[in-house]
């Protein structure tokens, strides 16, 4: 993968949702970090290789995984 941003992850909505966009394309709205793995893997990338706090994959607007509180996933 390119070390450029291609991941965005937009801040909370009013429900707390959070839009994903990849390579430009809107992929959906995340309610937790689980939500953006998934995201992720249909994207084509392994979960597992994946970390949520990866600058270089994932820009963060609006705070970044301490947004969603502890129990969320």
């Amino acid at each position: 993968m390119s070390p450029a941003v291609r991941v965005i992850v937009y801040p909370p909505d009013a429900e707390g949702g959070r839009r994903v966009r990849i390579d430009g394309e809107i992929l959906g709205r995340a309610l937790g970090p689980n939500d953006i793995l998934e995201f992720l893997r249909r994207a084509g990338l392994d979960p597992d290789d994946v970390h949520l706090d990866d600058t270089l994959l994932i820009e963060w607007r609006g705070g970044g995984l301490a947004v969603w509180s502890p129990d969320t996933d």
